[in-house]
């Protein structure tokens, strides 16, 4: 795949780099902060090759790519400054909810941390169990190196955050990062683990564990920002980076330790506490909704909601209850989709469904949501309702998983302890039941006989389509020897009504004559369509004509090419008459044309190519 040209493609369709104030990735979607949503161009970026679907939700336009977004966000990086420097405007921002700015900051923390903290998650897990097994002792050196590797990200998660959360606020990464981690800072922990008690300047300071918190870090990075915002303006430049920091470092420590870190932490202890109660009550309700909804989340990228509480969770208590429901969720989509490829005779859809279906397994849904369940709608309403049945089973056996991972099958080892056979029995039954209901009921192809006669005769023919409002009439007849004489190729012409040509094929742009009043485009079959606007209009010089795409443009047929002023030209003395011809006819056996001297309607069938 072409990743620089889809990255050129997205980022026109979402209106240029200068309508991009944000981007960022996660696993599988590219998230842009658009100064306007409405400069983008959603239709046309879901039907690039490389892209699954759109997303508009928590106040981002999502881009979902799959397992390839990594190369896709490295190709916008290298031709934009996207992802390299921090977008400022002055334009007034569209209103965002506070769920949709929730929603958007703790996607901006969390989603640069996903790789290593599903990294050192799987440490974890590999560790536990081979530990529960008698294979490796908690006292030997292989454990102490290894148990540093698992644990280190967990232990420091709070300067990790605090980076991406500067990144978010738009403040500066080193202060923000000296600030968390002065709150694990050796001594400071000591303190609280000896219960000792801590005067600052005659005010005692109420500690607390900081050491795999989130909210203390995230909310300190946030009241810096404005602090820093605050007091830089206000110092002159031969200082400011002096004290900047100094002013922000004095200030910000004691206020964290004394007001900030103790309200985060009790906030923090509050949510596990809810989430806690609400367990307690039915540990059976809370995974079947888990593993019911949780790929609704997904489809709205709601579900880095969820990532804080998972993450409190295992701070407050050693152990995360939501996951296992994620666990029955992610199988049971990979069951839906597994059931498609057995029940489907269409080699397209087998083939989506497969691999939908490993990716699945490693824990990431988008290629199976968007690709196959969500669009057949059956597999989907199975899998969640499978994915509830047996997230209620894990729940009722305390399944829980000892560190925050993907939802993949190699994330087993995290769960190691009460309730690990019933999480892998209910992760494989929920599977395998998903499979078996989507095969019986969910599933059909939806091609008929009629339309499989269709696409057999489209994989041999190049259909082009009208471009232009008004009167069609034959080549031969068009007041120009070179194009009336098929010198440049069988095609027909047209006496426009309107001053806009659209394009008659879908297919790349490959060339756009200086002067604008011509435009080559290829398609994938191989035709190559010119479309001449005007006879001798050349001697325009591009005056009254305006471009709405560029070369190496993918486009469908019927999008937007070229604008002109018609009354112009033909007050200027033009011939205005279009000219839309395949200039390597021979390549084809048959060209057919409609019968010409008629006034179809714009974008109907007017010549069909075979091959």
């Amino acid at each position: 795949m072409d990743y620089q040209q889809l990255a050129k493609n997205i980022l026109k369709n979402v209106g240029g780099e200068e309508n991009v104030s944000n981007l960022y990735h996660c696993a599988t979607r590219l998230r842009f902060t658009l100064k306007d949503q409405k400069k983008a161009n959603k239709a046309d970026i879901e039907n690039l090759v490389g892209v699954i679907t759109v997303v508009e939700a928590g106040g981002m336009f999502q881009v979902v790519i799959g397992n390839t977004v990594n190369d896709v966000y490295e190709a916008i990086t290298k031709i934009s400054n996207l992802g390299t420097i921090n977008v400022e405007t002055t334009e007034k921002k569209e209103k965002k909810s506070i769920l949709n700015s929730f929603i958007d900051m703790i996607a901006a923390v969390f989603a640069p941390t996903l790789g290593v903290l599903a990294g050192s998650g799987l440490i974890k897990g590999v560790l536990a169990l081979l530990t529960s097994v008698g294979w490796l002792s908690i006292e030997s050196g292989t454990y102490v190196v290894l148990n540093a590797a698992a644990d280190a990200f967990f232990y420091f998660l709070p300067i990790f955050l605090a980076y991406t959360a500067a990144k978010k606020f738009k403040t500066d990464i080193f202060i923000a990062m000296v600030l968390a981690a002065a709150l694990v800072y050796p001594s400071i922990t000591a303190a609280f683990t000896d219960g000792a008690t801590l005067n600052f300047i005659g005010i005692p300071v109420s500690l607390a564990r900081y050491s795999s918190t989130v909210i203390p870090a995230i909310l300190a990075v946030y009241v810096l920002s404005h602090l820093e915002r605050l007091i830089k303006p206000r110092l002159h430049e031969s200082v400011r980076n002096l004290l900047t920091p100094f002013i922000c470092l004095i200030v910000m420590v004691p206020l964290t330790l004394m007001v900030v870190g103790p309200i985060a932490n009790k906030a923090s202890e509050l949510i596990a506490n809810g989430y806690l109660a609400v367990y307690n009550f039915s540990p059976i309700l809370s995974g079947a909704v888990i593993g019911g909804f949780w790929q609704v989340l997904v489809i709205f990228g709601l579900h880095w909601g969820m990532v804080p509480v998972m993450t409190n969770n295992l701070s407050f208590y050693g152990r995360d209850t939501l996951g296992p429901g994620c666990m029955t969720a992610v199988s049971a989509q990979a069951g839906a989709v597994l059931g498609v490829f057995f029940k489907s005779k269409d080699k397209k859809v087998k083939s989506l469904a497969i691999s939908s279906f490993i990716s699945a397994l490693f824990g990431i849904t988008e290629p199976a949501v968007y690709g196959i369940t969500l669009k057949y709608k059956k597999p989907f309403y199975i899998s969640c309702c499978v994915g509830a049945i047996f997230g209620g089973v894990a729940g009722a056996a305390g399944s829980g998983a000892l560190a925050v991972a993907t939802r993949s099958i190699l994330s087993f080892p995290i769960y190691i302890g009460r309730g690990f056979v019933w999480l892998v029995a209910s992760y494989f039954l929920s599977m395998i039941v998903s499979c078996i209901l989507t095969f019986l009921f969910g599933y059909k192809d939806e091609v008929t006989i009629e339309e499989n006669q269709s696409i057999l005769a489209n994989e041999k023919t190049v259909v082009l389509e009208k471009p232009i409002q008004g009167k069609t009439i034959a080549l031969t007849e068009v007041n120009d020897p070179t194009f009336a004489s098929g010198a440049m190729g069988e095609g027909f012409a047209v006496i426009p009504t309107i001053g806009k040509v659209y394009s008659p094929v879908t297919g790349t742009v490959r060339s756009i004559f200086p002067t604008k009043h011509a435009i080559g485009i290829e398609t994938p079959e191989g035709a190559e369509i010119l479309i001449h606007i005007g006879i001798d209009t050349v001697n325009l010089a591009g005056k009254y004509f305006k471009t709405s795409v560029a070369e190496n443009d993918q486009i469908r047929a019927g999008e937007l090419l070229v604008s002109f002023d018609l009354e112009a030209i033909q007050d200027a003395g033009y011939d205005p008459t279009i000219m839309v011809m395949v200039t390597n006819s021979t390549k084809f056996t048959t060209i057919e044309f409609v019968d010409e001297n008629q006034s179809l309607p714009l974008n109907d069938q007017f010549a069909e190519l075979l091959v």
